[in-house]
This record gives structure tokens, C-alpha cells and sequence, in this order.
């Protein structure tokens, strides 16, 4: 049996993946005005939000952690098993949250959920790079980013609509029980790599494999002489894959080109945490929602999100396709995406009433998707595939690191119910991400051994 066009149909499992990662982590924040009312009735508000600070923090620190372990992971045992540990483990640990107690126990199993969704975005990484080549890779990733979003949109209102019917603790079982559900057509369909797999039509496979630039093919013609100084048969004309340059993690660590990756990637992604973890909550404390009204409101920066995913990727992938280099491309990309967060992120400071602010939050998710997409991209135009989810993975833990730092210290910066600190903080961070990109990486192409 072969499938056509298999590859959209892995990737289209893999945004359905981030879909449900995003349904089970939104599900605290939705939630906590509940879960805070009911086993925090006697504190302030001010002490609730620090609870939820330190709560959220746990899960980063337990996802950047996750985020290192799960690129090595995926690099040792591919990415079909990959996916099925991390998102076999983070179900369980959502339902585990169902029988949290307090900050202690929310606190080990929002550890254990962190770790384990963290596989999500390193393992996205490296079947983008197995599954595609270069110039589609960006419009692959920003339709795996999308999932991101459209679980924000689902998760919200959707969670809110259970809360009618469910308590609490029930709608963590539920959400728990969807990711386990994925498994059955993941494993069904993904039976291996591209080079291996079964189902493969031979024209996808060496479409593939013939447009991932990090890897080159040489004909071995005229080559490999017997001691006879005879033409050794056996071979010539054979094909040799050079898989690309795949350093040691030190190696990698040598070269500034990864670093301009794990600093832009540390610079950007605190301003997608800061609305991730606190668009419910800042609803609630500055404009006095209940739950109920979140599910209304809450949904629509996703929508900002979901378009910029497809819009960044769309673009990236015409301008490749109209001749400009993947250099040239990734940085204009990358540049506009934070160009249109900065004026959003400053007008957040006195945004009015709610529906202009959630339609500022809407312009703010939709730069950084365009943005991150090709950020994301990045280690695969770099490196080879055995070494894309090391170095997405060393990424997403310097990007998690620092998005736990300012997420804990929102709860301090808005102590007056004021967000503007942490809106302008949020501008500072986009010039940082362009500035890393177009510093450290002065030309973005497949490196080569530095000897």
C-alpha cells in the first residue's frame, strides 16, 4: 500500500499533537479562578496569583529540562517512538492532576507534565527535517505551530463550556484521555524515517530526501581501484549520502551560529509564555471575568497565533521557491514577525477595553508565529539530522529558562494590577531575538567542520 503525499499526513499528526498539548496545559489556567476558590478560599488574591506564579514556573522549569532530554531522546530513538513516550507520559501526568491536593502535589504533577509535553517541540523539529525538504520545512513548522494555536483556541472555550457539566478535577481526567486516543493512528501510520518506511510512494521519497540541503549525494563514478588497478565494478556509480555535519554537543556549543539559535530563541519565547500562562488570569484581575467569560474572550489572540503560523510559513516558502537563499529569507522573516510584535506590545500598556486588548494580543501572537516558525527552522538549515534535536532541544531549554524567570516575576511587576513592565520588557526581548539572528548567524547555510 502506498499513500500520496504521506508526509502532510505525519505532519498533520504532529500539529494535532500540539493541538492537544495546548488543551492540557491551557486547562490550569483556565481553571485556577475554580481550582484557587476551591482550595485556596482564604487567601488574598494577590497570594493566589503567587501560588499559580509558582505553580507555572515548576511546569517551565520541568519543560526546558524536558526540552534537553527529549532532543536527545528523539536523536536516539527516532522520532515514532519519541513522540509516543512524550505524549503517552504527559496524558497520564494530565490526569494526575485530578487528584492534586495543593501546591505540592500541582507542583509534582505539572513537573511531570512539563517534561514530558516538552518532547512536543524538539521532536516537531526533527520530523520536519526527516519528512521535509528545505523549502518546504518552514511552511511545515508553521503548520505544526498552528496546532499550538488552534489548541489555545479550542482549549479555552472549551474548557470553560466542560466546567458547566464537569468539576474540575474531572475535566483533567478528559483532557488526559484525548492525548492517549492519538497514539492509535500515530503509530498505525508512522511505521519509520522516509528512507524506510513502507507506505512511501518512491517519488515523495526522493523528493524528499534529494531537497534536504544538508545532505549531499556523491556519485561514486571511476572510483575504488582493486589492487589490480582494476575498475572495482561493485563500486561504481554507487551513491554515498553525506548526512551533514553532526558535531559532538561540545562542538556544537563552539559554533556561534548556535548560540545566535539559542538566544533568539531564549529572547522570543518569553513573549509567547507571558500570554500563554496569563491571558486567563489577566482577564480575570483587570477586567473582573469569571471563567465563564474567559471561554468568551480568551480564544481570540489564538486566532492572531494561527494565521501567523500559516502566513509565516506561507511566506518563507514563496520567497524560497522566487530564488532568494534561506539566509536571505529566514532573517526577513524573522525580522518582520518582530517588527510587528514591538508597536502591539507597547500599545498593551493602556489598551482600553477588553476586546481591544485581546485584539492587540491577537497582533502580538500573530508576529511571534511568524517569527518562530523560522526561528525553529533553523537548526535544520544548520546541521544534520542526527543533530537538529540536540541543538532544538539545548534551544528550547535556554527558552524556557528564561521565560520561567519572567513569568515568576509577573506577579511582582503587576502587584498594582498594572502589566505595562512586562508588555515593555516583552518589546526588549524582540529586538534581542533579531539581534542574535543577524549577528551570529552572518549567513545561514549547512555549516561544515571547522577543520
Amino acid at each position: 500500500m502506498k499513500i500520496n503525499g504521506l508526509r502532510w499526513w505525519v505532519v498533520g499528526l504532529i500539529a494535532l499533537a500540539a493541538v492537544i498539548n495546548y488543551i492540557d496545559r491551557q486547562a490550569m489556567g483556565v481553571l485556577w479562578p475554580e481550582i484557587a476558590k476551591d482550595l485556596y478560599p482564604d487567601k488574598t488574591d494577590l497570594e493566589r496569583k503567587d501560588i499559580y506564579a509558582i505553580i507555572s514556573v515548576v511546569f517551565m522549569f520541568s519543560y526546558a529540562f524536558g526540552q534537553a532530554i527529549f532532543g536527545k531522546i528523539f536523536d536516539w530513538i527516532g522520532t515514532r517512538l519519541g513522540f509516543a513516550l512524550s505524549i503517552g507520559v504527559w496524558s497520564i501526568a494530565t490526569a494526575l492532576h485530578a487528584f492534586a491536593q495543593g501546591i505540592l502535589s500541582f507542583s509534582i504533577f505539572r513537573g511531570l507534565l512539563g517534561v514530558a509535553e516538552a518532547g512536543n517541540w524538539p521532536g516537531a523539529a526533527k520530523g520536519n527535517a526527516e519528512w521535509f525538504p528545505t523549502k518546504e520545512r518552514a511552511f511545515a513548522q508553521g503548520i505544526f505551530n498552528s496546532g499550538a494555536a488552534i489548541g489555545g483556541i479550542i482549549s479555552i472555550p472549551l474548557i470553560a463550556f466542560l466546567t458547566i457539566y464537569f468539576s474540575w478535577q474531572m475535566i483533567f481526567v478528559l483532557v488526559g484521555l484525548i492525548g492517549l486516543l492519538w497514539l492509535i493512528p500515530w503509530l498505525y501510520l508512522v511505521k519509520g524515517p522516509p528512507k524506510d518506511h513502507p507506505w512511501l510512494s518512491e517519488e515523495e521519497r526522493q523528493y524528499i530526501l534529494s531537497g534536504q540541503k544538508n545532505q549531499e549525494v556523491v556519485e561514486k563514478d571511476n572510483l575504488g581501484y582493486s589492487d589490480e588497478g582494476v575498475l572495482d565494478e561493485v563500486n561504481k556509480n554507487v551513491e554515498v549520502v553525506d548526512e551533514g555535519y553532526n558535531p559532538t554537543t561540545s562542538e556544537l556549543l563552539s559554533r556561534k551560529q548556535s548560540w545566535g539559535v539559542i538566544i533568539a530563541s531564549a529572547a522570543i519565547d518569553p513573549i509567547w509564555w507571558l500570554f500563554v500562562v496569563w491571558i486567563p488570569i489577566y482577564l480575570n484581575e483587570v477586567y473582573g471575568m469569571n471563567v465563564k467569560e474567559i471561554g468568551l474572550y480568551g480564544w481570540v489572540p489564538y486566532v492572531g497565533a494561527m494565521f501567523g503560523a500559516w502566513f509565516g510559513g506561507l511566506l518563507a516558502q514563496n520567497r524560497i521557491q522566487v530564488g532568494w537563499s534561506v539566509d536571505r529569507t529566514r532573517k526577513f522573516v524573522i525580522t518582520l514577525g518582530c517588527l510587528i510584535m514591538l508597536p502591539a506590545l507597547l500599545a498593551m500598556s493602556s489598551p482600553g477595553g477588553p476586546v481591544t486588548a485581546v485584539l492587540l494580543m491577537a497582533v502580538i501572537l500573530f508576529g511571534f508565529q511568524t517569527a518562530i516558525g523560522n526561528v525553529q527552522t533553523l537548526p535544520s538549515d544548520l546541521f544534520g539530522g542526527k543533530t537538529v534535536g540536540t541543538l532544538a532541544g539545548i534551544a528550547g531549554m535556554a527558552a524556557k529558562f528564561s521565560a520561567a524567570g519572567l513569568v515568576r516575576f509577573v506577579p511582582w511587576l503587576t502587584s498594582d494590577g498594572n502589566y505595562s513592565l512586562a508588555f515593555a520588557i516583552g518589546a526588549g526581548l524582540a529586538i534581542l531575538a533579531m539581534a542574535s539572528v543577524w549577528i551570529l548567524c552572518p549567513k545561514i547555510e549547512p555549516l561544515k567542520p571547522t577543520s
